[in-house]
């Protein structure tokens, strides 16, 4: 999802001691990251591989792209969790809540979040806000709009926040020093105030979401403990639908007790009401502000007073979200909870390290904070399902998978199958109860799909990688290939929010331009066209293992259907030698016309392809230029089309040089490495290193667009890797990596898998040039036949991969009839697995 689409309507860590001094300060927005070299403390890892013992999670930086259009989330976290609690702006970028950008007030600390997503602001549920002072009870600032504050700004003109996996802190304009860490489902707040604070009060913010959105809201106050209850209703950030969700607040004193509030009340817009109890309001439409105010007694053992809360988040009930704060994190121990967080990170992230030797600090940061930022989506809402009861596991955030089936999955299947494991039985489970698999979900509803049914290709990807596993890990064969049949044969009731336009698809083998159905808009019928293309293949990839012989011909044959939107005859204006494009066409046959620079920087009328139902042109988010490059299952069969090796190289130059290629956009991804199917890998290396040159660093700018869910992290790390993903395959792309070894543990297979880079010299900071290029790969000591691509395999086996370099830049594949990647035409995908 690009940074321009539209809705259609600082490393700070804890000692782990609970004796903490009452006013730590935030270092830096962007921390100074202490890198290992090659000679630190070296570890065995299972599968008998040695490598650098890295504490993986302090090459973290959560700031990074967290301004500028990147709409990263920093905050706290666990792996997937649901609760994602962290800073709110008033930035008109604050689709994650967080700004950067010191101008930007603060409004909050709310407790959910997307990150990286490029529609309308989304969650930002159940904001907290500390006030130090405002004299009586009454005259309290609780209206968002006139309650919120800057930020203190350090002596570089950064804003005075830190953060690491699993805990973030700020300190406002007020002296109020705000520390934040997360479980599962519940979030847990530190609040520090000025020692001139002698009625510390926090308010509770009951209605604003990210899109000031609530309806129905509900506010409680128990009078004896001082827990806060309540919840309300909410518009979804990219869909038609809305959701319920419900909180749980309790408190307590960091360092002192205390029994209860010294006074409390309920407040609507800029009036709160002492001793007043609860707040309801029912009606539909948008309602006042909404929430409780309680003011705590100062602590008599320091000169600051730091008030904890506890923030239990539901979708179920206000009872379960007591329920959910109370299990998870029993005893408010702040310190023990941020342990955990971090101990959570680091292992997962640990399962992927490199050897830095050699290597920028800034390369190593980028890579593990990439990583990081795979595993912030989906979220694990499991027992938070309000729509159905069901003992499978149940993930949301699905935002959208259009964004993040090219690589987000593919590098989870490298590093952790059981979580994504959890993930397809939830989505299969979705399909069950809705009829389609999900394509665009949030907050437990559906949202917009952006292009085709791409939860196909996600479980194909899971199926053909983990077949020989999938019963271990609960995944039912049966029920994951009827889901990719409902989405293949049953017409969903609105293919704008799920499942496809089935009927039209398998009678025309295409999506003609000029049927207009009752079932969703008439839009991106050329790119849809080719989506299913691919998700048809991803079907006939699982039907093979499963020996559906027949299934394996028919979808394998629907895979071949992008040649039905090929016309042979379009030209690029003022270029005729790049002749071919993916076009839309009408019922009859005939073609309809959409400019090939239509919906890039060089279109003469500067035309938008956004989420739209009044757009007729037949492509999403890209150009002509750039779809006509997508058909990962048969590349071989697009060379062709396009006029053969030269031709086709020629064209890939066309559309990255003159900047057809949008490295913002997920369409495009896969166009650096398609040198490789024209036997030229070392132009692939060298134009996947210029991007990450010229358009990713460590800054909080360092993103070229939304991060999308983790989908511009899972390619960022790919590239890092030396490696890029064919989804639905058994198939990985080869390039050198970043780092001269790189290695790879499974816990499923409980191997490790070693990339080892001979004559490896560092990267060259243009991107350009270096000795970087594969000349030769042997696999366990034995020659590969390719240079190009790797088989899964290795994955499964541990193999140790080495790779020799040189700075010969015409290598090729290498010799062999296998030596070039697979695509349907030539043969691949058609023997057994």
């Amino acid at each position: 999802m690009a940074c321009w689409l539209v809705l259609l309507s600082a490393l700070f860590l804890l000692a782990g001691s609970s004796a903490h001094p009452p006013m730590r300060l935030a270092t830096h927005s962007r921390p100074k990251l202490t890198v290992r070299s090659q000679t630190d403390t070296a570890t065995t890892l299972p599968g008998n591989t040695t490598i650098t013992d890295l504490d993986s999670a302090s090459y973290v930086n959560v700031f990074i792209g967290t301004t500028n259009g990147g709409h990263v989330f920093p905050g706290a976290t666990l792996p997937h969790g649901m609760v994602k609690v962290g800073l709110d702006t008033d930035s008109p970028g604050n689709q994650a809540g967080y700004d950067a950008n010191v101008n930007f007030n603060v409004t909050g600390f709310s407790q959910l979040h997307d990150s990286g997503t490029g529609g309308g602001t989304s969650l930002s549920n159940f904001k907290l806000w500390p006030l130090p002072e405002c004299g009586s009870f009454s005259s309290c600032n609780t209206s968002m709009f006139v309650r919120k504050t800057l930020r203190k700004v350090l002596p570089d003109g950064s804003p005075d926040d830190a953060g690491s996996p699993g805990y973030f802190a700020t300190n406002l304009s007020t002296g109020v020093q705000v520390e934040l860490t997360a479980s599962r489902r519940t979030a847990l707040h530190r609040y520090t105030f000025p020692p001139s604070s002698r009625e510390p009060r926090i308010v509770v913010d009951i209605t604003n979401d990210g899109l000031i959105s609530n309806t129905e809201p509900v506010v409680n106050v128990n009078t004896t403990t001082g827990r806060v209850t309540g919840g309300a209703r909410f518009a979804s950030s990219f869909g038609p639908k809305r959701y319920s969700v419900y909180t749980c607040v309790d408190f307590k004193g960091d360092g002192y007790d205390f029994e209860a509030p010294t006074e409390y009340g309920v407040w609507m817009d800029n009036a709160p009401e002492q001793n007043s109890t609860q707040l309801i309001q029912l009606y539909s439409g948008f309602v006042s502000e909404m929430g409780a105010l309680l003011t705590f007694p100062p602590s008599s053992n320091s000169i600051h007073t730091t008030i904890l809360a506890r923030v239990g988040v539901s979708f179920i009930s206000s009872d379960q979200a007591c329920a959910n704060a109370e299990s998870e994190i029993p005893d408010f121990d702040f310190d023990e909870t941020v342990a955990t967080a971090r101990g959570t990170w680091n292992e997962l992230l640990s399962r992927i390290q490199v050897d830095t030797q050699g290597v920028d600090n800034e390369i190593t940061e980028l890579f593990y904070s990439s990583l990081y930022r795979t595993h912030i989506s989906p979220a694990d809402y499991t027992g938070e399902n309000p729509n159905w009861s069901s003992t499978e596991p149940y993930y949301d955030s699905f935002y959208c998978n259009w964004d993040t089936y090219r690589t987000l999955y593919p590098l989870m299947s490298l590093h952790d199958p059981e979580v994504f494991a959890r993930i397809v039985r939830g989505m299969i489970n979705i399909q069950q109860h809705e009829g389609w698999l999900p394509e665009c979900r949030g907050a437990t509803v559906q949202q917009f799909i952006q292009g085709g049914s791409n939860g196909d290709p996600i479980l194909g990807e899971f199926f053909v990688k983990f077949y020989e596993h999938a019963s271990a890990l609960n995944v039912s064969a049966d029920d994951l290939y009827t889901a990719l049949l409902a989405d293949a044969e049953e017409q969903s009731p609105n293919w704008n929010l799920q499942g496809r336009q089935t009927t039209v698809w398998k009678q025309y083998n295409f999506i003609p331009s000029d049927i207009y159905g009752s079932g969703g808009t008439a839009t991106k019928q050329v790119s849809r066209t080719l989506e299913y293309s691919f998700g048809d293949f991803s079907i006939s990839q699982v039907a093979r293992i499963l020996n559906k012989t027949d299934d394996v011909a028919k979808y394998q044959a629907r895979a071949g259907n992008f040649f039905n939107v090929w016309n042979e005859m379009v030209t690029l204006p003022g270029n005729s030698s790049i002749k071919g494009m993916m076009q839309p066409r009408f019922a009859d046959g005939q073609w309809n016309y959409t400019d090939p620079r239509h919906c890039s920087v060089n279109d003469p009328l500067q035309s938008t392809c956004y989420l739209d139902a009044t757009n007729r042109d037949g492509f999403y988010e890209s150009s002509p230029m750039v779809y006509s490059q997508y058909v990962p299952q048969d590349t071989a069969k697009l060379i062709l089309l396009q006029g053969g090796n030269e031709s086709f190289i020629n064209r890939l130059n066309l559309i990255i040089d003159q900047n057809y290629f949008d490295v913002t956009d997920e369409p495009s991804q896969q166009i650096p490495f398609m040198y490789h199917y024209a036997n030229r890998p070392g132009l692939s290396t060298q134009r996947s290193r210029m991007i990450i040159s010229e358009s990713y660093n460590t800054t909080v700018s360092g993103l070229p667009g939304n991060d999308d869910s983790g989908a511009m992290a899972s390619y960022a790390v790919f590239y890092l890797a030396g490696m890029y993903p064919l989804p639905a395959t058994r198939q990985f792309l080869l390039a050198s990596p970043y780092f001269p070894k790189i290695t790879f543990y499974n816990p499923l297979f409980n191997t490790t898998t070693t990339i080892i880079a001979h004559n490896f010299r560092g990267n060259p900071q243009s991107g350009i040039g270096g000795t970087v290029f594969v000349k030769s790969v042997t696999i366990d000591g034995q020659p590969w036949h390719s240079n190009c691509y790797l088989d899964w395999d290795v994955f499964v086996n541990g193999s140790t991969i080495e790779l020799e370099l040189t700075s010969d830049i015409n290598i090729t594949c290498g010799e062999g009839s296998d030596a070039l990647p697979p695509s349907l035409s030539t043969g691949g995908y058609s023997g057994s697995m």
